[in-house]
């Protein structure tokens, strides 16, 4: 990574290693986000499990020395993470709310892609080499932008829902819940069709920063002995440094042709 990315990387390893906390804490899941049924046999093992790999893949980013092992095995993971949510979508397609939180985790995914791309250093002929270097930069990008799509959706459609989210003091908070889902998809479209994608992806990883700071931080202060806040916090941390590791891989070259 280089110097400029080295921010991007760290907040991207710390969301992992407090999810993987949280697992070992709670012997379970990320709540919605992590949707395994209670049926599924050893829930707890593979849970406790899950939690290994988030932790260590996270404190493995944070060294050079471990950093390609730790995309390698990260990858393949929020790629399985992400499919949890496709049988919600084929039961019911036509509820928003279900893209939308695969938007979330495929937004999480686009994040941990691009650090494969840049660390994983495979070798020739590995069946994964199509997602390393730039190929996989540009795949990671495109799978970002579509994700924004739902996300930004999510807000129009459920306005009330959103606006109860935005913290009481701000102005007119149905104002704001349409003013970030308007953005949203503006974000996704401005990387989609590379119109001012760095400055597009950038908006959009302050404004899920914003949102994890605005709205989870105040709900830990209120409850901090409450799961969901926790969970919640650290899954949007997540996914807005997983924003800022997009970014932060978007060539400058790239953008200024785009913006021409």
């Amino acid at each position: 990574m280089t110097r400029n990315q080295q921010p991007a990387l760290t907040l991207f390893a710390a969301g992992m290693i407090g999810l993987g906390i949280l697992a070992f804490i709670y012997g379970d899941f990320a709540l919605v986000w992590q949707p395994v049924a209670a049926w599924v046999p050893g829930r707890t093992a593979l849970a406790y499990a899950s939690g290994v790999v988030m932790l260590l893949g996270g404190i493995g980013l944070l060294f050079e020395g471990t950093a390609k092992w730790s995309v390698r095995v990260l990858f393949p993971y929020l790629i399985l993470w992400a499919l949890l949510k496709v049988p919600a979508v084929v039961v019911a397609p036509q509820i928003e709310g279900v893209w939308l939180g695969l938007g979330e985790l495929t937004v999480l995914l686009a994040g941990g892609w691009t650090l494969f791309a840049v660390l994983a250093e495979l070798k020739e002929g590995s069946f994964l080499r199509f997602a390393t270097g730039e190929r996989g930069i540009r795949i990671a990008r495109i799978v970002f932008a579509v994700s924004l799509l739902p996300i930004g959706l999510s807000h129009l459609m459920y306005v009330k829902a959103t606006a109860g989210y935005v913290p009481a003091w701000l102005p007119y908070r149905v104002g704001w819940a349409y003013l970030t889902g308007a953005g949203q998809i503006a974000c996704g479209l401005g990387v989609l069709f590379r119109v001012l994608p760095r400055v597009a992806a950038v908006a959009e990883a302050v404004m899920l920063s914003l949102f994890t700071l605005l709205v989870w931080g105040p709900a830990i202060c209120a409850a901090p002995k409450t799961r969901l806040p926790w969970t919640a916090f650290f899954i949007s941390w997540a996914i807005a440094a997983a924003a800022w590791v997009v970014a932060g891989n978007l060539r400058k070259k790239e953008s200024a042709k785009a913006g021409m």
